[in-house]
């Protein structure tokens, strides 16, 4: 890699630091964050309630140096609390637009599925085109814009599920689960006193994170492993137990995963390992399986497992 390249390498590595400090035990939960930030995705953590969700979140956007801002999701939230509303000014004789929430780089979307159908589709727009449309006007949203939504578990009370064309447009999604017993004493002992987030700093701002994404664009990958992606996500969809496979915007998200993951790694070619480890986090959440199959007890899980063994792993032979 270029020494640039390597220079923001090094910067990733202190903002992976950075965010262990506050989330302790979770390194490869927070690779796969920085993941989707260097890729330009959206991620969806789903999990219970109290697992750090939101903490990891606001650390990111201050580790950045990134505008924050947060919406708490019910079933009374209407769209126009998220992307703003027209307002008639009487003095100018016009209506002025006021921006709602979702004018940040950094949105946490905190139990996304406790908001109706309708309020859920108003983030459709800003996730696929960075830009929202009120009363007909089209507004840009900022850059980088990287939502981040946390949703309870379906048999929670209270909670809606997500439309699938909502997540297709979520590039990862991970779940964060309880912590290990020594990390859980540890979070005891450096909260004791005073909790972790207090003391972050900025590590880079979001203009760095820009140059990091087009860096991340550059990555090379060999037409044998995009062959070997490609086969993997058209698998998903001609599976007997699956009923809905894998989008083509999900085989991109891939692609812009795979490459995100082998920048973070220090690496500027993607290899057929960072498919496969990203292939559930990237996949899974899109497909859908038979009803027969769920009831037979196969799971998201098997079938990708089933698919990595038919598909042929790439091999480069050096003389």
């Amino acid at each position: 890699m270029e020494t640039a390249t390597q220079h923001h390498v090094e910067v990733l590595a202190r903002l992976k630091a950075n965010l262990e400090s506050c989330i302790l035990g979770k390194s490869s939960e927070i690779e796969l964050l920085l993941t989707a930030m260097l890729a330009g995705g959206h991620v969806l953590l789903e999990d219970v309630p109290g697992t750090g969700k939101t903490v990891l979140i606001k650390a990111l956007a201050r580790s950045i140096n990134g505008q924050f801002r947060r919406i708490q999701c019910n079933p009374d939230l209407l769209p126009t609390d998220i992307t703003g509303v027209s307002i008639y000014h009487p003095k100018e004789e016009k209506f002025l637009f006021r921006s709602g929430p979702i004018m940040t780089n950094i949105l946490l979307v905190d139990e996304i599925n406790r908001a109706t159908t309708k309020t859920q589709s108003a983030l459709l727009e800003a996730m696929e085109e960075q830009s929202i449309t009120v009363d007909g006007d089209l507004h840009e949203l900022p850059s980088p814009f990287l939502m981040l939504a946390t949703q309870n578990p379906i048999d929670f009370e209270g909670t809606y599920t997500l439309p699938e064309a909502q997540l297709d447009r979520f590039m990862i999604k991970l779940s964060l689960g309880y912590p290990s017993e020594a990390a859980e004493k540890l979070m005891i002992a450096s909260q004791s006193k005073a909790h972790p987030m207090e003391a972050l700093h900025a590590i880079m701002d979001t203009q760095l994170v820009l140059k990091m994404q087009e860096e991340v664009r550059q990555v090379h990958m060999d037409e044998a492993v995009a062959d070997y992606l490609v086969t993997i996500s058209r698998k998903t969809r001609d599976h007997q137990a699956v009923f809905l496979g894998a989008s083509p915007r999900a085989t991109l998200s891939l692609v812009m995963a795979s490459k995100a993951y082998a920048f973070l790694n220090g690496r500027d070619y993607v290899i057929p390992d960072d498919i496969k480890y990203l292939a559930p986090f990237v996949l899974g959440h899109r497909m859908i399986l038979q009803m027969e199959a769920r009831m037979d007890g196969i799971t998201i899980a098997s079938v990708l497992h089933t698919i990595f063994e038919q598909v042929r792993v790439p091999v480069r032979l050096e003389k």
